[in-house]
């Protein structure tokens, strides 16, 4: 009788569950030694990812990818340099496993104390992006567990070819390899099947569009963190430099605009749109943005189309900017409260009590005043890598990084107590 597919899961997450039995309790210097490993095989088959990447790229391309999408999914010389970057990063940062959170003495004697450990198994979800598989599995593997990655069927030979290199490094320092496997299936199935493992998987991680996140999360059985969409807002106060604007404004949206931090709509004091408005959207339109726009919007930017409701409140992941009006502060923050997805939220004040009044009441996993959204990034706040960006409330809001792959222990030291 053939094996289901099922089956075959199941078999890859028990082989990550001895896996992380055997990884769990190790010292720094041997998971910091399997790191280095992986940086150096990166660079060493740096000619084997790119060609396994313009493979996937070109199938990608045959299908009408969008270009914000292939860029996810392009991995150059320079890209491959910043993953092994990246790895070394994450063995230079502290290992979060052990770390004592706290210590007391109770009234009897007893001496308690909190530690973190690791989760155990992560399932990673992700599509496009193949750096996602060196970056999870350094950061994982770093906080001592192990991870089942599912990559998109976009980036499979990519995905494989990276796989093995990291494989290779650990068993090179003789960890198990199975510490960090890809499931070969790319079908929504084999997602399903993943998440289902309840007495195998810790914690499903979900990265890419909404419409994946969704399926994660309505067919889990076990812990999932995520965010459905990033609708990153920038909010234009009455008095801001308008060249600050303009820069920052272009920097959100344009530096890399298929990605959760990037900015998606643009919000105008009413009482200065008038100065401000123009020379940003100038700026926009110069980098190659569309504008979508109010009629408040259009009446000082003719060039911007008109833009429709469902536009306010949508991840274009695109070169593609909404824009509105509004009256004030208060405005600002309740169309963020509407239609933003609680990712990363802007403003550009010269005010410091608007600024502070922004840090809160606006609702989201970072609030940023006077910069990019794009600064909402694991790496950029000090974490090294990141494994994804929740906005969700439990275990972890924001960037996810070493700590918010291990959980608590308690630790009672007794010397003959027992409970009155």
């Amino acid at each position: 009788m053939a094996e289901s597919l099922d089956d075959k899961i199941r078999a890859i997450c028990i082989q990550a569950r001895k896996a992380s039995r055997k990884l769990g309790p190790k010292p720094r210097p041997v998971k910091d030694a399997a790191l280095e490993a992986i940086a150096k095989n990166l660079m060493a088959g740096e000619r084997k990812v790119i060609a396994a990447n313009e493979t996937d790229l070109e199938a990608a391309r045959a299908k009408g990818t969008t270009g914000a999408m292939l860029d996810r999914l392009m991995l150059d010389e320079r890209r491959v340099a910043a993953l092994a970057e990246s790895v070394r990063s994450i063995a230079a940062l502290p290992d979060p496993v052990g770390e004592v959170v706290s210590r007391s003495v109770r009234p009897n004697g007893l001496k308690v104390t909190r530690v973190r450990v690791p989760l155990g198994v992560i399932a990673m979800i992700y599509e496009a992006r193949p750096g996602v598989t060196v970056e999870a599995s350094a950061l994982t593997l770093k906080a001592g567990n192990a991870v089942v990655l599912r990559g998109g069927s976009e980036a499979a030979r990519t995905n494989a070819v990276l796989a093995e290199i990291v494989q290779a490094a650990l068993e090179s320092v003789g960890l198990p390899r199975e510490a960090v496997q890809v499931v070969p299936f790319t079908d929504r199935d084999a997602v399903r099947a993943l998440v289902q493992q309840s007495e195998l998987v810790d914690l499903a991680i979900p990265r890419g569009g909404e419409a994946l996140i969704r399926f994660v999360t309505e067919n889990a059985r076990v812990p999932v963190v995520q965010h459905y969409k990033g609708v990153c807002h920038l909010y234009l106060d009455q008095g801001t430099d308008a060249a600050e604007a303009a820069r920052i404004a272009v920097n959100a949206k344009m530096q890399r605009p298929g990605v959760c931090n990037s900015l998606e709509c643009l919000l105008v004091d009413a009482r200065d749109a008038e100065r401000l408005l123009p020379p940003v959207a100038a700026a926009l339109l110069a980098a190659g943005c569309e504008l979508r726009g109010d009629e408040r919007t259009r009446a000082l930017v003719p060039e911007a189309a008109r833009a429709a409701p469902e536009d306010y409140g949508r991840e274009f992941l695109d070169t593609i900017l909404a824009v509105r009006v509004v009256d004030g502060l208060d405005a600002a923050i309740e169309h963020v409260t509407e239609y933003g997805s609680g990712h990363t939220e802007a403003i550009l004040t010269p005010d410091a009590d608007h600024a502070e009044r922004w840090r809160r009441e606006v609702d989201a996993a970072c609030v940023v005043v006077n910069a990019s959204t794009r600064f909402h990034d694991g790496g950029e706040l000090g974490l090294g890598a990141e494994i994804g960006i929740a906005t969700s409330r439990l275990h972890w809001r924001g960037p996810m990084g070493l700590e918010s792959l291990t959980t608590m222990k308690w630790l009672i030291d007794g010397e003959g107590q027992i409970r009155r």
